[in-house]
């Protein structure tokens, strides 16, 4: 139980592993600390975040969700909210709101006045992404009068309209943000990041940072590079794990592009290593507002995207990066070519970028909102 009068906010995730809507969960908490106290819940496993966050002194939990509809998971998260005082579930992604919603039916719950209300962030949408009716009933159901939803780019608000049948009156935009700060360029640390990837002065470094997961397609990424053999200095780093990684490894062998390039796995020292980078690719067939190319363009990075879901809301083709349709491979090595070779067209894009991520993507801009969120869902809760 909160020993303080502080509002009780669960952050309600699919796991705390390494992941964009996983960390900005952490930041929620942070930054709110000062006039929010924050518990977590996890669907599925705790993962690394969790076990950082439960050192740091926070309760999270994890329910270890079952196969199917886990009823009994809807039971547990109620006891969970009421053992904590929860005041306000932040669910982030469909799966986690439907279970704080449902969980909402539990008897557990004393009183109705007693249900909190269920802030749902939509970091992005599946591939592909359609309308069910019987998905779009639920939603009538489950959201009540109290809830709100949260998209993070006007794409993904359109598509909680079209598929989700939500109304556009209940969903606000807010952009993911970042500390900018973090990620700005040091020249220190680029020499020292360089060094340790043992890239020559002259080498141009493509950097992706990305699960590895078929929604990320590397194969196009690593594909792209068959096309840049002819100019070996130019190499492609992959930062990232996941279920895929075998697979990618063993393309980057099949096509002998060890020498070019390589995969670093997971690191957390991503606000450093990324100094040693010329610029960022990203090759995802589906997103939302992918907060690898905001800490690129913090960096002063020009970046290189599929035309997907958000992203043409954080690239501006020609402007700061170049777009290129999904799974299109010369697309992408026909751009990489051209920014590798032009010094000045790098520098020239890559400070747009940065203007443009300190203009709209800040994360004291994301998080004031947010809290401005918290405020009136929670104050109309402690007046009833």
């Amino acid at each position: 139980m909160k020993t303080d009068s502080k509002v009780t906010i669960c952050q309600f995730v699919h796991s705390l592993s390494v992941g964009g809507a996983e960390m900005l969960a952490r930041d929620f908490a942070i930054a709110a600390a000062p006039e929010f106290h924050t518990v977590f819940a996890c669907l599925d496993e705790v993962g690394t975040l969790g076990e950082q966050l439960i050192d740091s002194g926070y309760t999270v939990e994890c329910f270890e969700r079952k196969p199917g509809l886990d009823r009994s998971l809807m039971r547990r998260l109620s006891h969970f909210c009421q053992q904590h005082d929860v005041d306000l579930i932040h669910a982030h992604q469909y799966t986690p709101f439907v279970y704080a919603a449902m969980s909402r039916f539990s008897p557990w719950w004393k009183a109705w006045r007693a249900l909190p209300p269920v802030l749902f962030t939509e970091h992005g949408r599946h591939y592909p992404d359609v309308r069910k009716s019987k998905r779009v009933l639920a939603n009538q159901v489950l959201l009540r009068r109290r809830d709100r939803c949260v998209a993070v780019g006007n794409n993904v608000k359109q598509a909680l309209i079209d598929k989700e049948g939500i109304a556009a009156a209940r969903i606000d935009v807010v952009y993911n943000g970042i500390n900018l700060e973090r990620f700005a360029r040091c020249e220190q640390a680029r020499q020292q990041s360089r060094q340790g990837l043992e890239l020559e002065p002259d080498d141009v470094a493509v950097f992706q940072v990305a699960r590895l997961n078929p929604l990320k397609d590397h194969a196009t990424a690593v594909l792209a590079w068959t096309h840049l053999k002819d100019v070996p200095h130019v190499k492609l780093v992959i930062v990232g794990d996941g279920e895929l990684r075998a697979s990618t490894e063993e393309l980057i062998q099949q096509h002998g592009l060890e020498d070019q390039v390589c995969m670093l796995g997971t690191r957390y020292d991503v606000a450093e290593i990324i100094n040693a980078a010329d610029l960022m690719m990203l090759t995802s067939i589906s997103e939302g507002i992918p907060l690898t190319l905001i800490e690129a363009m913090a960096n002063g990075l020009p970046c290189v995207a599929s035309r997907v879901g958000g992203v043409p809301e954080v690239i501006v083709d020609g402007e700061n990066g170049y777009l290129i349709e999904s799974g299109d491979v010369h697309g992408f090595s026909s751009s990489i070519r051209r920014l590798s070779a032009e010094q000045g067209l790098r520098e020239r894009l890559g400070s747009n970028a940065k203007a443009r991520a300190f203009e709209h993507f800040s994360d004291q801009v994301m998080h004031d909102a947010y809290h401005q969120l918290y405020r009136s869902l929670t104050s109309e809760l402690k007046r009833s």
